[in-house]
């Protein structure tokens, strides 16, 4: 099992409580990265959201782009794993500004591909807003484009949503992934929608994964066609086995491809027993008075009824980001051990973590359940 952890962007993942002393500077996500890539961590997770989507829109969030730059800098490494909503990059460009930050983390960066969600946000920035099924069609063309331009030169498109003419793009990513945990992948020193590519006499054969989530077919039949790896929010290791068993079967369909790697979403809470931590997720999901409900809640109706889920998320459930307590992550070190052996046993080979407050949750589970310090 590989272990990530997502980046505080956005000062933490619970709605319901305003302070949880990780703020959203470059200096407390620099410590913190730091600090994991001491710890034995493989993988950070960069959300991309330009407003935030969990203090609410008036609070300070990072910008994912710059902040990986910034981070591809100071780390030697981590997996970079940056998220990337098709909707506001054109993805010529965006090939042009990933290969050149892959050269500046020496081989570490990756993308998570977003179909964006979030109507109010991309209004407040000039975006237009498609709707789901157009939001995937963009999608699949924009991950032409950026696959096109990765692995050769003059690239010619012309589409529904892009046009380019003769793209030029030097330099490539370079040719080798060189992340923490990348020889234990099992696929691979090659990925595989992403894998190879030929410039010149130069092979390239491991180019940034391409990972993605979704829940609509529209999602599922997507990713299992471009992409090397499918990330899915919070469930019990049961249900997350059977969506790997529909996601393989999918990428049967696919022979050329290699199989696709998988992630899960968990937020952890590990304690020295069942009720000390039992009592932290009452304190976590404890639900305001409607009159004093906090600005991250706002946006709750536009999250479900923009993203097509297999499952009723109620407002306790919207307390922590991505569903994270239904990975059931939480209890003494042992049970927590054993629920992720039992995610590696449904098929996954990466869980991303995420905690309150990060530098010293992350710690303690690197000590107590990792034990790799």
């Amino acid at each position: 099992m590989r272990y990530g952890f997502w980046l505080p962007v956005f000062g933490g993942w619970l709605r319901n409580i305003d302070d949880e002393q990780m703020p959203a500077t470059w200096d407390y996500v620099r410590e913190l990265t730091l600090q994991a890539e001491d710890l034995g961590y493989d993988l950070t997770l960069i959300a991309e959201l330009n407003l935030n989507d969990i203090k609410g829109v008036e609070a300070d969030s990072l910008d994912a782009w710059t902040t990986t730059a910034a981070l591809a800098a100071v780390t030697r490494k981590l997996e970079l794993m940056i998220a990337v909503r098709p909707t506001f990059h054109n993805p010529a460009l965006l090939a042009k500004q990933a290969a050149c930050l892959d050269r500046i983390s020496g081989g570490r960066l990756t993308l998570n591909v977003v179909s964006s969600w979030w109507r109010d946000e991309a209004t407040k920035y000039g975006i237009p807003f498609d709707e789901h099924d157009d939001r995937y069609a963009r999608t699949e063309e924009w991950l032409d484009v950026l696959q096109s331009c990765w692995r050769q030169q003059h690239t010619s498109h012309s589409g529904r949503f892009y046009n380019v003419d003769d793209n030029i793009l030097s330099p490539k990513p370079l040719p080798h992934r060189t992340y923490s945990g990348y020889e234990t992948l099992g696929a691979p020193s090659l990925p595989a929608a992403s894998s190879q590519a030929e410039v010149g006499s130069q092979t390239f054969s491991g180019l940034p994964t391409l990972y993605a989530g979704g829940e609509s077919e529209t999602a599922k039949n997507l990713i299992a066609a471009k992409c090397d790896a499918y990330l899915m929010h919070g469930d019990d290791p049961n249900t997350i086995a059977a969506k790997i068993a529909d996601m393989q079967a999918r990428r049967a369909t696919h022979p050329h491809l290699a199989p696709l790697l998988f992630g899960v979403t968990g937020y952890c809470i590990v304690r020295d027993s069942e009720s000390e931590a039992n009592k932290e997720v009452d304190r976590i999901c404890q639900q305001p008075e409607p009159s004093q409900s906090p600005a991250g809640y706002a946006n709750f109706q536009q999250w479900t009824t923009g993203s097509q889920l297999e499952k009723k998320l109620s407002l306790r459930d919207y307390s922590v980001s991505n569903r994270g307590l239904h990975s059931g992550l939480v209890g003494t070190p042992e049970q927590v051990k054993q629920r992720l052996a039992d995610f590696e046993g449904a098929g996954c080979s990466l869980v991303l973590l995420q905690s309150s407050p990060q530098h010293t949750e992350m710690a303690r589970f690197a000590k107590q359940v990792m034990q790799r310090v």
